[in-house]
């Protein structure tokens, strides 16, 4: 028992923090080297996750460290069957109603917890990171694996100057797949609550390993409705280095 509640604490760890390497991992869940490569081969050997190209800026000098984030059966391990039954449940309303509704559904399940998530915000303040800060708690909360770092240079006027949030793992990965009016109406949601347009980078959705959106610091915008932008900045994909922050 003490076996499988430590694995699903790496599990969960790779799934919060991912691309991530053994000996982080060994650091931050108080564990040994070797218990942790224990588990790594069995997890990888149960296919539920997969080696990936360390985070920029932690590579060391030699060979580089091997690091892991969870494949698609790792994300299905920390799934319930509420994902399945959306999946249905989104179909029939499809079916029944037409594709309309399925957006006003996603819209309306989403500006009931914009109402609860605007309040933990207001408590952090008008300060945008701290704000962001507020957004990681409260999602992380709600099963979404969350995390930020900051990106570009500190106090540059640029676009691509901001925070990149980063959501391991969804609670609904397979309906957004099937109905990506899910990822809108989240994606507006974080331009009303953190007052600036954002920018939806990468998705668990279409095949990445984590939900990457990114928050301008810099020459920044009104928030306005989802719309699929022609470029993106260059900006990796990954989750914060352990002792980030948003500040």
């Amino acid at each position: 028992m003490l076996e499988s509640r430590t694995r699903d604490r790496v599990l969960q760890a790779i799934s919060e923090r991912g691309p991530i390497t053994a000996a982080t991992l060994a650091l931050d869940l108080g564990l040994t080297a070797p218990a942790v490569r224990r588990h790594l081969e069995n997890l990888e050997e149960a296919g539920l996750i997969t080696e990936r190209e360390p985070a920029p800026g932690i590579r060391g000098r030699g060979r580089p460290a091997r690091a892991f984030v969870l494949s698609d059966a790792g994300h299905h391990a920390l799934e319930s069957d509420y994902d399945h039954l959306a999946t249905e449940a989104l179909r029939f309303l499809a079916q029944e109603a037409g594709e309309g509704a399925v957006r006003r559904f996603a819209e309306s399940r989403v500006a009931e917890v914009e109402t609860r998530y605007a309040a933990q915000l207001a408590a952090a303040g008008t300060d945008r990171a701290a704000r962001v800060d507020a957004l990681v708690a409260a999602l992380t909360r709600d099963g979404f694996a969350a995390s930020a770092r900051p990106v570009g240079e500190p106090g540059s006027t640029s676009p691509f100057t901001g925070i990149q949030l980063c959501q391991g793992h969804c609670p609904v990965q397979d309906a957004a797949r099937e109905f990506p009016e899910i990822c809108d109406a989240e994606t507006d949601a974080f331009s009303r609550l953190l007052g600036v347009h954002v920018q939806r980078l990468a998705t668990l959705a279409h095949g990445e390993h984590v939900c990457t959106t990114f928050i301008p610091t810099g020459a920044v915008s009104a928030p306005t409705h989802h719309t699929t932008p022609d470029t993106t900045p260059a900006i990796t994909h990954t989750h914060p280095t352990e002792g980030s922050s948003t500040r």
